[in-house]
């Protein structure tokens, strides 16, 4: 059985930052491609970052671009989301994710899904 699990999530004050952690359990990650969303009330899960194999590439929204960094450790199956320079419009709840190798930035690509962890940035 293949489970997801976020933490790491809470309240920072703009400029900040904060890392956000994805235990994998049931399954060996390595080669499967991971991802993290985020989703705000009324608003449809949008992509965040990802990364593909044995995170050999990583890909990120242009919002997040150069503020936020997707790694993954293979031996500890963890998936990390190091986030620097928060805004307020990062506030949402961040989800992680499971799929192929290439499932990339599509959320309709991803089998397995945590259960999210919220982010809270105040101005």
């Amino acid at each position: 059985q293949v489970q997801l699990a976020e933490s790491g999530g809470g309240p920072v004050q703009a400029g900040g930052s904060l890392t956000l952690s994805c235990t994998v359990s049931g399954i060996d990650f390595k080669w499967y491609g991971m991802g993290w969303f985020r989703q705000v009330p009324g608003k449809e899960r949008e992509f965040v970052a990802c990364s593909i194999w044995n995170g050999d590439r990583s890909t990120y929204a242009d919002s997040v671009k150069g503020r936020f960094t997707i790694s993954k450790d293979n031996a500890e199956k963890i998936l990390y989301l190091r986030m620097h320079s928060l805004k307020p419009e990062d506030t949402a709840t961040y989800y992680c994710a499971l799929g192929d190798a290439g499932a990339g930035q599509d959320r309709r690509n991803y089998q397995y899904w945590g259960q999210g962890t919220q982010v809270t940035v105040y101005s």
